[in-house]
């Protein structure tokens, strides 16, 4: 089940689909401002029903939302998606052990771990915590009082359970995992699960813990845009002789049909990051 919500801000309507609370009311929760796991940008999350879910965001060249007798002009669409807290909460827990070199770092209380500066949303966090963060943790007890400290050991096993659980569920997604060899399905789980990781520390500590050459997601991305802009140049190179052959008499060069309107379903839907709550 699932529920809609619109809401105002930024002088704007927006509509948000959401799992259903069951909690009844006009809202599905709460939206919380916490630090992307990777970027570390200011980005909204919506924890409802103690689950924690993250805001895809789509919009479509043109479109409208009608509510009723009113008419947004703003047709874009916020979905949200469960999201694994371990991920969102994993790179405020290795700052607050304060590790040095070879030193494991301190141990600390959760209510410690999760204040924040800047965001008062990780408080809101705290049940979510204690309930998630003892499987990449080790705690120690003093009475009444539980103290957390981030064990490396544990997230790489932890990380690489998420890692081979994508990588037996992409084939059965796209047939088009099926068809290649194993270690390019890892490969893709890795770089998937890579969207929640720091490229420093965790993501090459993964690539090395599971036997893997280690590929740089920014090196891979400025290559794609190297070779959008060569086919850019190519289309526009191509365009001129077409013109030139046009003002040429006699046999005309034949175009060569472009394909048109073709999208990446990934490319369809954008974290939303740099939003206000």
């Amino acid at each position: 089940m699932s529920s809609t919500v619109w809401w105002e801000g930024a002088e704007k309507t927006r509509v948000l689909i959401a799992p259903d609370s069951g909690c009844g009311g006009n809202k599905p929760g709460e939206l919380l401002k916490l630090r992307h796991p990777k970027s570390e940008l200011g980005t909204c999350y919506l924890f409802s029903n103690g689950m924690l879910q993250e805001l895809q965001w789509f919009k479509q060249s043109y479109g409208s939302w009608l509510l009723g007798d009113y008419i947004s002009e703003d047709g874009s669409l916020y979905m949200a998606t469960p999201v694994d807290p371990v991920f969102i909460l994993l790179p405020i827990f290795d700052e607050a052990r304060m590790k040095k070199g070879e030193d494991l770092g301190k141990f600390r209380q959760l209510d410690e771990i999760l204040f924040v500066e800047g965001y008062t949303g990780y408080q809101q966090l705290l049940s979510l915590a204690e309930k998630c963060m003892e499987i990449v943790c080790q705690t120690q007890e003093v009475g009444s009082m539980k103290f957390y400290r981030l064990d490396n050991s544990k997230v790489l096993a932890w990380l690489s359970c998420k890692v081979y659980c994508l990588k037996k569920t992409l084939p059965e997604l796209d047939k088009n995992y099926a068809a290649q060899d194993e270690k390019q399905t890892l490969v893709d789980a890795v770089s998937i699960v890579g969207e929640y990781l720091k490229t420093e520390h965790w993501l090459k500590l993964l690539y090395d813990h599971l036997g893997l050459e280690f590929v740089d997601p920014t090196m891979k991305d400025t290559n794609m845009e190297n070779l959008a802009t060569a086919s850019e140049n190519n289309m526009a190179s191509s365009n001129s002789l077409q013109e030139k052959a046009k003002k040429k008499p006699g046999k005309q060069t034949k175009q060569a049909k472009v394909e048109t309107g073709s999208k990446n379903i990934r490319d369809m839907f954008s974290r939303a990051c740099k939003k206000k709550c």
